[in-house]
């Protein structure tokens, strides 16, 4: 029997250079790097190649816009640097702190910082709700984390008065923010909106869930 042929990275689209412009060979070098050992450190499955960019890698991107300028973002749960190191490649001018708990993620992704090199990533082992006295920032990302309910309560003691939330969810997205109304109430969250962002830019447009902290 013919053993099938392992799945090959996907073609880098042409809109990684739309997103990334002159960080298009620092995304394009940790694109290279997460396919090559992502697997092996269980930071991704081992279909995810065909995939990659689209998926994962302008998936997050999309999100640099949405960044104040020079601004403070924590991205709650990094795992393998989706979105933070990515939304760290596009946006230098922003500084990062990727909060996320397992040992071997966290291990990924300071190795990642300083091989690239990127000065505007910190890489903090803890979960989130054990470090929001010590961290504020101005806006949080996350994805992939949890269901509203549960993200909610975890990110917004992170985030200044007047700075927002920016959670990447999926298609589900409407019935996540209806069981998660009475949260969203007592964390007294304001300006709730859905943005449906890369329209006419990639083939699958990313969902994110907005809101400003009072």
């Amino acid at each position: 029997m013919t053993e099938a042929a392992a799945p090959e990275l996907e073609v880098e689209p042409a809109a990684a250079a739309t997103l990334f412009g002159d960080r298009l060979e620092l995304a394009r070098s940790f694109t290279n790097e997460l396919a090559r050992r992502g697997e092996e450190l269980g930071l991704i499955g081992p279909l995810e190649l065909p995939r990659l960019w689209t998926r994962h890698i302008l998936n997050s991107g999309l999100l640099a816009p949405l960044l104040e300028a020079r601004g403070r973002v924590a991205d709650v749960g990094s795992g393998a640097g989706l979105p933070g190191l990515v939304l760290a490649i596009a946006r230098p001018d922003v500084q990062f702190t990727l909060i996320e708990p397992m040992e071997r993620r966290v291990d990924w992704l300071n190795a990642e910082v300083q091989r690239l090199p990127l000065d505007n990533v910190t890489v903090v082992r803890a979960r989130a709700e054990d470090v929001s006295d010590d961290i504020v920032v101005d806006q949080v990302t996350a994805r992939a984390v949890s269901a509203l309910s549960k993200l909610i309560p975890l990110t917004v003691p992170l985030v200044r008065s007047g700075g927002q939330l920016i959670l990447m969810k999926g298609a589900r997205i409407e019935e996540e923010i209806e069981k998660a109304r009475k949260v969203i109430l007592r964390k007294r969250l304001s300006d709730v909106e859905v943005l449906e962002l890369g329209d006419g830019v990639v083939e699958e447009t990313t969902r994110v869930f907005r809101a400003t902290v009072d």
